[in-house]
């Protein structure tokens, strides 16, 4: 179905303004502050206590890392640390640049380093995600400025960690407000500093004017960001096109193709590492009354959605039919795997041996993009399978399926935009709380593939444990994601495949 830019749209602008202040800077180069918009709210601004995309993003504004991944050259560089070398295969050796500040004017010292990576690996603190820290064993100060990160076992892709979802904490400044303190308040090391949080409505923050002038990043020079939550899809457009929002991304194609007429305004688009997949309880955990533990009924799913029709119809811009639980083009995302074709006449038959000649009604679970899973209940319903969409917060339908209420959800994930197989497949299918599969064998090759140093051995556990996930149906890929992002034209804004916006390197005309 096409979405027009609707005459609602501007309606949508008076409607929202009472969500809006004018005590918070406006929008746009006048002001140079630039305004970027979402669906999606963080429950929690603190990096290791959400995954939500948003959060990612304002992660990567607000906190530095040991480390950086150069976006155009694939290079890792030093950002908080200077020198890194391997010990050995389970001992990291660090040097920091001296001179770093957090935002709060405190030194960020080795300290810091040590605390945050033994704060997070502790089963308490509260992470996430735990793939992303479960690999560290333990940090020790060996000077002023230099720290050794010991590893439980090998971990090849710890380089790649290092620059993405592992951000370094104040020790001081944490340790005297607490974690609910500190997402109150938050302190980090990087470009931007956080100065407002307002929850369902925005977080301010503003250019670091301390920070140091040898980063790796690109030099920052726009004076201040302000992220927006608004969730209709309408009143963003109405705010991008009247000048209360700068920035968006995930438009629809179709509005996107018309916005790319509207004057003023800049439309790009391009694949990411983010994939849409179906997961299904099939391991049970929600209940005796479950279709999902039957094999046939797995694989009546995978052929009853026309992946490719979502693709060229409501995604296009790069997108692509994807067939495993990773993104073709991360480390290790083996290929060669059972495909199911779009038969609905088979998914039928296969529904029937299952014992569900006449379908099933079921819940399914999805938290962004409706009309993408709507498609997807669309050919669900074809072949009987009566599937009532429930629509929820992330942190929401997370907690749910963790704890076993959820049959099938229509998820997506981008892998913190680390580029190996680790950050998506081992943390889905290795018996932890997000497993919905609970397959031992799986679970066995993933981790080892995950500890091995010799990369022709982690492909081949790779492929085995993906081979395995296809032939066992355990999840329905969807497709890899094209972004589409607008913007206004006096904003200089280069996208990226790992779906991190850089507002930090972005500069107005």
């Amino acid at each position: 179905m096409t979405r027009l830019l609707p005459a609602a749209v501007a309606a949508a602008v008076f409607a929202f303004a009472g969500a809006w202040d004018a005590s918070t800077a406006l929008a746009g180069k006048a002001n140079d502050t630039l305004t970027w918009a979402s669906d999606s709210e963080p429950e929690n601004v603190s990096p290791y206590h959400n995954n939500l995309r948003e959060g990612v993003v304002l992660a990567r504004h607000v906190w530095d890392t040991l480390l950086y991944r150069d976006p155009d050259s694939g290079e890792y560089k030093g950002l908080i640390a200077s020198e890194w070398n391997w010990a050995d295969d389970t001992t990291l050796d660090v040097k920091l640049r001296e001179g770093i500040t957090f935002h709060n004017g405190d030194p960020l010292t080795a300290d810091d380093v040590v605390f945050t990576f033994n704060y997070v690996v502790q089963p308490d603190s509260g992470v996430v995600t735990r793939q992303n820290t479960d690999w560290i064993g333990s940090a020790e100060k060996l000077g002023d400025y230099e720290v050794r990160i010991h590893l439980d076992a090998p971990f090849p892709a710890a380089i790649e960690y290092l620059a993405g979802p592992t951000p370094i904490y104040p020790q001081a400044y944490f340790e005297e407000v607490g974690l609910d303190g500190f997402s109150r308040a938050p302190i980090g090391s990087g470009p931007y500093k956080i100065t407002e949080i307002e929850t369902g409505r925005h977080v301010v923050m503003e250019r670091f004017e301390d920070y140091f002038a040898d980063s790796p990043r690109a030099e920052t020079t726009i004076g201040n960001l302000i992220f927006r939550y608004i969730p209709d899809g309408e009143t963003r457009l109405a705010e991008l096109m009247t000048g209360g929002v700068d920035w968006l991304w995930r438009v629809p194609s179709d509005q996107a193709d018309q916005l790319g007429a509207v004057p003023n305004i800049t439309v790009t688009s391009g694949e990411t590492m983010r994939i849409a997949y179906l997961r299904m309880d099939a391991a049970g955990r929600s209940g005796a009354d479950n279709p999902f533990t039957k094999l046939e009924v797995r694989r009546a799913m995978n052929h009853a959605v026309d992946r490719q029709a979502i693709v060229d119809n409501l995604i296009r811009g790069g997108s692509r039919v994807v067939n495993t639980a990773c993104f073709p083009e991360q480390f290790g995302c083996h290929q060669d795997v059972m495909v199911y074709d779009y038969d609905p006449d088979q998914a039928r038959a296969l529904l029937a041996e299952a014992g569900y000649a006449d379908g099933f009604e079921v819940d399914i679970y999805a938290y962004r993009e409706r009309e993408l899973t709507e498609a997807v209940i669309g050919y669900l319903r074809e072949v009987g399978i009566t599937a009532n969409l429930q629509f929820l917060q992330y942190a929401a339908l997370r907690d749910l399926a963790r704890s076993g209420q959820v049959q099938v959800d229509n998820q997506t994930w981008g892998s913190f935009s680390v580029n190996d197989v680790s950050a998506i497949t081992s943390a889905f299918f290795t018996l932890n709380e997000d497993d919905h599969a609970r397959d031992e064998q799986v679970a066995e090759w993933l981790t080892t593939a995950d500890t091995t140093a010799d990369p022709a051995e982690r492909e081949r556990l790779y492929a085995l444990a993906l081979e395995r996930i296809a032939e066992q149906a355990y999840w329905v890929p969807l497709y890899s994601y094209s972004t589409n992002y607008a913007h206004v034209d006096e904003l200089d804004f280069t996208p990226y495949p790992d779906e991190v916006p850089r507002f930090y390197s972005a500069s107005w005309k």
